[in-house]
């Protein structure tokens, strides 16, 4: 009567062994999971089955051990996608905050070259009403600022110009940006599928 209960006793410790060793090596697997998600490294079944110390084959059988690599993989995945929309946010926000700084900038230039302007017909109005009335000294005076007053609208209509160009290469480089971020994030994509397949 006792002999078979020595089989039986047997059989219920080594199941309960194993039982043991399993949730140990699926606690050491989702340790390892974490911390690959924490510090962004590659999960794949070769480097989670080498770090916790556990088959390859214990991976893809075991459905618990299947089910963590998946959710870690969907994470990881998600946090790529955060990440990237971060960076894509961080460069949005330069561009746009550089094309805001050069479009207040030509505005200024703009307002500028419009008051000099005014000032210049002004000046030229007044030239022609008082010439008479005006010495030599005076009227060479006004020649001399009308032409100052000029040199200073060329340089601010080139000014202008030049900030006019600085904006379309701002746009052009959000633009450039935009295209460039789409392409990595199909890059990283097609690279996450061949990873998981």
């Amino acid at each position: 009567m006792t002999a078979p209960t020595i089989p039986a006793a047997r059989t219920s410790r080594a199941l309960e062994v194993r039982r043991q060793k399993t949730a140990a090596g699926l606690d050491r697997i989702k340790d390892v999971l974490d911390q690959m998600i924490k510090t962004r490294a590659p999960i794949t079944m070769a480097a989670v089955a080498r770090t916790a110390d556990v088959s390859r084959t214990f991976l893809y059988e075991h459905a618990g051990a299947r089910a963590l690599v998946d959710e870690a993989v969907s994470q990881a995945a998600g946090r790529r996608v955060q990440d990237r929309q971060a960076v894509q946010d961080e460069l949005e926000a330069s561009w746009r905050e550089r094309a805001l700084n050069t479009e207040a900038a030509l505005k200024t230039a703009h307002a500028e070259i419009l008051a000099q302007r005014e000032q210049i017909a002004e000046l030229i109005g007044q030239v022609r009403d008082l010439r008479s009335e005006w010495s030599q000294e005076d009227i060479a005076r006004i020649i001399t600022d009308n032409g100052n007053l000029k040199r200073q609208v060329r340089e601010l209509t080139a000014e202008g110009r030049s900030l006019t160009g600085k904006l379309s290469a701002a746009r052009d480089n959000v633009r450039f940006a935009d295209k460039r971020i789409a392409d990595l994030e199909v890059q990283l994509t097609e690279q996450s599928h061949s990873a998981t397949s």
